[in-house]
């Protein structure tokens, strides 16, 4: 796969999330880890998602639950928000996503990292009052930044 990388850092996803999926490697900070994680949901890799949780929440989850969640997600773009409020150990983000139907829709969290074992690992997530529907016009500003109009970008790909 030489295309970008799905978490939008405009790398080749073999030098950027893939070597963290593949478990070549370890996430050197929790920005990588949830930008690797955030490429996994588009990949359907949930084995990876149920591994960097850290250990208290994952023994609640399992791979079929986070596929249940999951199902009929189809995940567009991930915006990293920078912020000099926010503690080493979290990250603000906001990932776009098409429900079926085409319905945009957006998760927007303050995301909570802990190191385990020597690697960094999820927590927990605090969502923001945006979550939800968003409602996008097709000839707005596409909202993965790209500048294009909605429907000639980001609306493509439902």
């Amino acid at each position: 796969m030489s295309e970008n990388c799905y978490c939008g850092s405009q790398r080749a996803f073999v030098d950027c999330c893939g070597p963290l999926i593949s478990a070549q490697i370890a996430a050197p900070s929790p920005e990588s880890l949830m930008r690797s994680r955030y490429t996994a949901y588009c990949l359907g890799n949930y084995d990876y998602i149920l591994a960097t949780y850290a250990q208290a929440p994952r023994s609640a989850l399992s791979i079929a639950s986070l596929e249940d969640s999951a199902r009929g997600t189809q995940w567009l773009t991930l915006i990293v928000h920078p912020s000099p409020t926010l503690l080493p150990s979290q990250v603000e983000y906001s990932a776009y996503y098409f429900l079926p139907g085409k319905k945009l829709g957006v998760l927007h969290e303050t995301s909570n990292f802990v190191m385990e074992d020597n690697q960094w690992r999820y927590l927990d997530g605090e969502l923001h009052d945006d979550c939800g529907t968003v409602n996008q016009g097709r000839n707005d500003k596409c909202v993965c930044g790209s500048g294009k109009k909605f429907k000639q970008c980001c609306l493509n790909k439902a």
